[in-house]
């Protein structure tokens, strides 16, 4: 395929989503500033109340060929991804949340291994990596891994995907997209809505061709604060392993409940057979 950089793009685009962030949205664009000239950090503020907007614009005055501040008016989470995915001007694209932050090493290897692939013989479409889960107030850390299930350091195809397991499942914080991948298939997340991460992580996947959408596993940590998974946990590798498998893809259906936000919820045991 013919090399989709230029000298005037970015290696990767990371969009952060912050609302009434100020508390820790630092440490998170602290973490992702070792990228340098790869990167572009676009942290936008989805309608923030508090100094959320104020330290977005310092960061893009004091980096200005790296950080740049959107602002806008408050649409939720995934409204704020949509905004990034429209702004960017990577190759590729990773949503990295206010309260996550990245391990040093592991995130310069995958962009080490972003540049190698790109311009490559083969396209490469969606990277999954590995990441951790580290709830406040919980000496645990939950580890998500691939192992035995995905190729691990290369190239793969459909063929070569294993059986998810209980406790394996792809979210958000594993993958990085190619920008126009997101574009071409014309994404758009719903506003006001929670659990995003599924919508996103496996609408692209089930579009994805055998033959082409080659995933990476690789080991880059995000660690996420104040988060809970059991409720979902069962449901999300079901349809992962299912559809990883191509044999199901996922009906998803909005759900409005009285005096609430929108949310949103997939129900697994409706799945259209292919």
């Amino acid at each position: 395929p013919e090399d989709e950089r230029n000298n005037t793009m970015k290696l990767l685009s990371i969009a952060i989503p912050c609302y009434n962030s100020q508390d820790y949205m630092a440490h998170c664009i602290e973490s992702l500033l070792p990228g340098g000239e790869d990167v572009e950090i676009l942290i936008v503020n989805d309608g923030s109340k508090d100094d959320t907007a104020k330290i977005a614009d310092e960061y893009a005055a004091k980096y200005p060929t790296i950080v740049k501040a959107i602002h806008k008016e408050n649409g939720g989470h995934g409204s704020a991804v949509n905004t990034g995915i429209e702004n960017a001007t990577g190759i590729y694209f990773k949503v990295v949340d206010s309260d996550d932050w990245v391990k040093e090493d592991a995130y310069l290897a995958i962009l080490e291994k972003l540049r190698e692939l790109t311009g490559g013989v083969d396209t490469l479409d969606l990277l999954i990596s590995n990441f951790v889960y580290e709830k406040e107030g919980e000496r645990r850390k939950k580890v998500m891994r691939y192992k035995h299930v995905l190729p691990e350091y290369r190239m793969f195809g459909w063929e070569d995907v294993g059986r998810f397991h209980v406790g394996q499942y792809i979210l958000m914080h594993s993958v990085i997209y190619r920008t126009k991948l997101l574009r071409e298939c014309g994404l758009k997340l719903p506003e006001h809505t929670f659990y995003v991460d599924n919508i996103y992580v496996l609408s692209l996947i089930h579009i994805s061709e055998p033959t082409r959408r080659t995933p990476i596993s690789y080991a880059v940590f995000c660690l996420k604060k104040n988060t809970h998974l059991r409720a979902h946990e069962t449901r999300h590798d079901t349809v992962c392993r299912l559809l990883l498998e191509k044999k199901t893809t996922p009906k998803l259906k909005i759900i409005q409940r009285p005096k609430t936000r929108l949310t949103i919820c997939i129900h697994m045991i409706a799945l259209r057979k292919l």
